[in-house]
């Protein structure tokens, strides 16, 4: 242990004890912290960072400013897709037309399509928008399928239920 460091510390103490008598019957004036803080703030305020100078609700206003610019950009630069919407209500129509499911241009550089027949069930069909009722959940639906080489359905035609 170092005896030197606890023999001044000891000594120092007893100062610091006497200071603190001394300085117990010494009261401030009423008023004289408040006016030694504003004087501290007039002269010291221009020295603290900008962002320590901001209140609470320029942050709010700067947050929200930053997600709304924010936001703006992202759609500004997002890539642009083209967004295909299927058909809202599909009709049978006893064979008469096809219903794209791929891009027409893809349809016509398929060389190798081909037909294939299926009975579907009703409820299958509820995504492209046809009607299931309770009465007809159970039942099928003819289809005709335009399929490429790799197995993708181009297009979709129905026909009247089994």
């Amino acid at each position: 242990m170092d005896t030197k460091q606890d023999y001044q510390d000891s000594m120092l103490d007893a100062h610091f004890a006497t200071l603190r008598n001394e300085l117990a019957g010494h009261d401030a004036p009423r008023c004289v912290e408040k006016e030694l803080m504003q004087a501290f703030t007039r002269q010291f305020a221009s020295k603290q960072p900008w962002y320590r100078r901001w209140s609470l609700p320029h942050w709010g206003a700067a947050g929200a400013f930053g997600s709304l610019a924010a936001a703006m950009l992202l759609l500004v630069l997002a890539p642009q897709r083209l967004v295909t919407v299927g058909p809202s209500m599909v009709g049978f129509d006893d064979g008469a037309a096809f219903i794209a499911l791929d891009s027409l241009e893809r349809i016509a550089r398929e060389p190798d399509a081909r037909l294939v027949e299926a009975d579907l069930p009703q409820t299958a069909l509820a995504p492209l928008g046809v009607p299931v009722n309770p009465q007809n959940a159970d039942g099928t639906v003819r289809a005709e399928m335009l399929v490429a080489a790799d197995g993708h359905p181009l297009a979709l035609r129905l026909s009247a239920s089994n």
